[in-house]
């Protein structure tokens, strides 16, 4: 008898873990085009303090881009989403390696940076087909 007072009296499903509209590869994209910045910027500066700043910075940034990306790929995309668009598992692959060590992360090249750029807009692409269905 308790269990059935316990049982909750409606069932609701959604396509992510929160009402849509609080993912967005925005949040991604915004820190790459920090990450990107950091770059040309320590490419013109000599400063070795400036420098080891603008490592550390580009570095956590990077951090960022993946954290983004991750939230992305596992929580907003479903199934049917990676059914109908079959690139997008290895697009985020090479996206989040792009922000990692082999990528931004351990890297000040700019178009390293813009690499990863590219890959951002194209998740952008996709996620934005994927709202309109």
């Amino acid at each position: 008898m308790l269990v059935n007072l316990l049982r909750p009296k409606n069932t609701v499903s959604a396509h992510c873990d929160l009402p849509c509209g609080v993912y967005d590869p925005a949040q991604a994209r915004i820190e790459a085009e920090s990450v990107k910045a950091i770059c040309e910027k320590y490419a013109s500066n000599e400063d070795p303090i400036f420098r080891s700043r603008a490592i550390k910075i580009k570095e956590e940034r990077s951090n960022l881009v993946k954290e983004h990306l991750w939230v992305l790929w596992t929580d907003y995309f479903k199934p049917p989403h990676f059914e109908k668009y079959p690139q997008l598992h290895e697009l985020f692959n090479e996206a989040t390696k792009l922000a990692g060590a082999s990528g931004t992360k351990g890297s000040v090249d700019i178009e390293v940076a813009d690499k990863l750029l590219g890959k951002i807009a194209e998740i952008d692409k996709i996620f934005w087909e994927t709202k309109q269905a």
